[in-house]
């Protein structure tokens, strides 16, 4: 008689798929996660005594461990098949304690992509517990816990009540502040630039100021500016240098967890949270029908290695060959930097032979938008490097030089599939005309242009998720909810896809640099990451690093309590007035966005949605369409008299009418901007500049 096995894995998505490749003999159930964890209801480390957790089964899942023990008891064998990373290996810990399984026997089971293949031939290779692992996430997860449950009432007592620090949410925020600071003491210089446009022949094209005296030279006043456009009025421009040459361009390695977050926020506006949620889908299996069925598109997508397994190699290379041709393929592995996590590959597609295009009607459009990218990214990382032809000229106008610089490409190599984002708009440059040396040209116009030095940006998501990464802040897993947290605390908003802090993130982060330092140096909070990998090697014990932190953060405290003063931040008045007091009601903050309060609180307990008007009427009433957001903060438009009327659109409507019937215009931003109506009946639309 066939033993009868039980897997857990994490998610029931996950459960689903991987039941279709077991046969009968299995039974495939979720934990949704973390089933036991610390309380939330005290500090659940036992300072005084070894620094031992307390761990509980979290609340509201009694029944699932329950349920989970049921099916245990009547199963022969059990597997615990949760996510590849320290935070599975933890949950994998804990259940095997809760479940009376052996960690040292062979019960855990991982594998990096769910397809039919990866699952069944990690089945046949189970091993024993990393403790290593789990010591890793047991010193996170209790140095986390420190910092937040000692340091949040201090800020409770002195600030405001729901505050709290984070062990790297508060160097996110203070990264963040920081920036705003250098923005808010910057002192633009103004600089001038000189451009000509110069003729040879019938053609034409513009080279730009360098300097005087083969030295570059920089413009700073206007004076200056007159004098050289005057300096050149008379003068022969004269091609002193034309040098011809070849540039290449290598493609970029295929996605990690934060260059995927970076792209998907620079081409598409996800946030990194909302870029998880999508890999998370992806990874966790897709049904495609037909003979496929349901697999995992993509492998894990929490990782920063860099390395492709050898079958990925092999396969994308044939594949590649025979769609583009040998010289456009070049199959390599990238180099993974020393503080990667080496167990995950990177992120790819777990067949390149399930192209976009091909499954686009069984994936929704955030789906097809992120596998298109991973997919693409991954293919031209195996692709070879395009090549351009470059010309450089240099032009001189008695003793004043200009430059001129064009590229067009020769050979496309992976430019054929993919192109990175940026956050910087890139400069289409024109070819030349083929100049020589000693060539003299025509000066058709001068332009002479003011400028001014800026600030340093704003970070974005992507911007914010590459300095945590370059200072070695958080790992794949934190990025994404180190922003979520520091948004819902109201230490940050967003304005434009930019970070934001507000009053309580400054206050809050001067509070933190004064008395705590550490918690915010940068430098100190990437040596803890290290020492988290070290645990993670078997290098140190997870409660040495406790040991070495907890008495000096311990005094740290104590300090603090006495010497922080309390402080009182005004919330923002607005010009809505409370009709049941009378007073000018303010700003307030919730978990769901903000909203307006009676400062009379308690008193008056009046709130209200704050009403974001368009000055367009609503096609079906005639009330005001009003800007509104889903409890995920995803904008749409709604009419004022909701829900007696059930307007509601995701695209901004526009004070203009349509031309041909009347009604109400919407306009749609991205990739297919346009401006359509609203009437279904009417086929009014025009093409827009794109502004997204």
């Amino acid at each position: 008689m066939a033993k009868k096995k039980l897997l857990i894995v994490e998610s029931p998505a996950k459960a689903g798929t991987i039941k279709k490749y077991l046969g009968r003999d299995y039974t495939v159930t979720a934990s949704m996660g973390h089933v036991i964890d610390l309380p939330k209801s005290q500090l659940g480390v036992d300072v005084e005594n070894d620094y031992e957790p307390k761990y509980i089964t979290i609340r509201g899942k009694g029944d699932l461990l329950s349920s989970l023990k049921k099916e245990a008891k009547k199963a022969d064998e059990v597997y615990l098949a949760t996510d590849p990373d320290r935070e599975g290996e933890a949950i994998s810990w804990h259940l095997a304690r809760a479940l009376n399984i052996d960690p040292k026997s062979h019960c855990r089971v991982t594998f990096n992509e769910v397809t039919k293949g990866a699952v069944k031939s990690a089945m046949k290779e189970p091993r024993s517990i990393n403790m290593n692992l789990v010591d890793a996430q047991q010193a996170r997860r209790v140095l986390d816990r420190i910092v937040g449950y000692k340091i949040s009432p201090i800020l409770w007592d002195k600030v405001k009540k729901g505050l709290s620090a984070g062990r790297v949410q508060s160097v996110a925020t203070r990264l963040i502040c920081d920036r705003e600071e250098e923005i808010e003491n910057f002192t633009p210089k103004e600089y001038w630039t000189i451009d000509v446009l110069l003729q040879d022949g019938k053609k034409t094209f513009a080279a730009k100021y360098y300097g005087e005296n083969d030295k570059e030279t920089a413009i700073e006043t206007a004076e200056d500016a007159a004098r050289i456009a005057g300096d050149i009025k008379n003068q022969q421009f004269v091609v002193t240098k034309a040098k011809r040459g070849e540039q290449k361009r290598n493609p970029k390695p295929p996605f990690t967890t934060s260059t995927m977050q970076q792209d998907a926020s620079r081409k598409y506006g996800f946030q990194a949270a909302k870029t998880m949620q999508i890999a998370q889908t992806l990874y966790e299996g897709v049904n495609l029908g037909g003979k496929i069925g349901t697999i995992g598109l993509i492998t894990y997508m929490r990782t920063d290695s860099l390395r492709i397994s050898d079958d990925a190699l092999r396969e994308t290379g044939g594949f590649l060959t025979e769609r583009y041709g040998t010289e456009y393929v070049e199959t390599k592995q990238f180099k993974t930097k020393k503080t990667a996590q080496d167990a995950h590959e990177a992120i790819r597609p777990t067949s390149i032979s399930i192209e976009p295009a091909s499954i686009r009607d069984k994936l929704t459009s955030d789906q097809y938008k992120l596998y298109k990218l991973i997919w693409e990214r991954f293919a031209a990382s195996q692709m070879t490097a395009a090549v351009y032809d470059t010309v450089n000229a240099s032009i001189n106008a008695g003793t004043h030089t200009f430059r001129a610089s064009a590229a067009s490409i020769k050979f496309k190599g992976y430019t054929a599939i993919y192109v990175e984002g940026s956050d910087e708009k890139e400069e289409k440059t024109k070819m030349l005309p083929p100049l020589k040396e000693g060539q003299i040209l025509t000066l058709v116009s001068d332009e002479e242009k003011q400028h001014f030095t800026q600030p340093p940006a704003r970070f974005t998501d992507a911007a914010l998720i590459q300095e945590l990464e370059e200072n070695g802040i958080g790992r794949p897993s934190t990025y994404a909810p180190t922003i979520s947290t520091i948004v819902s605390r109201g230490y940050v908003v967003r304005s434009k896809r930019q970070l934001v802090p507000t009053e309580l993130g400054k206050v809050t982060t001067e509070i933190m640099k004064n008395n705590f330092k550490d918690i915010v140096d940068v430098e100190f909070t990437a040596g803890m990451e290290e020492q988290l990998d070290e645990i993670e090697d078997g290098k140190i014990g997870w409660k040495k690093v406790i040991e070495d932190f907890y008495p000096p953060f311990e005094k740290t405290l104590e300090n603090a309590e006495e010497n922080v003063a309390k402080i009182q931040i005004k919330d923002k008045e607005s010009d809505v007035v409370c009709e049941k007091c009378g007073r000018k009601m303010v700003y307030k903050l919730s978990k769901f966005g903000e909203f307006l309060a009676c400062p009379g609180y308690p008193e008056c307990k009046n709130t209200k949605a704050i009403r974001e008007g368009t000055g367009v009427e609503c096609p079906k009433c005639g009330g005001e369409i009003l800007v509104k957001r889903s409890r995920r903060g995803k904008v749409y438009y709604g009419c004022e008299h909701a829900p007696k009327c059930d307007f509601m659109a995701w695209y901004a409507p526009l004070k203009e009418k349509c031309p041909l019937c009347g009604g109400l215009l919407m306009k749609r931003t991205g990739r297919n901007a346009r401006v359509f109506c609203y009437n279904e009946n009417c086929s009014y639309e025009r093409k827009e500049k794109n502004e997204a």
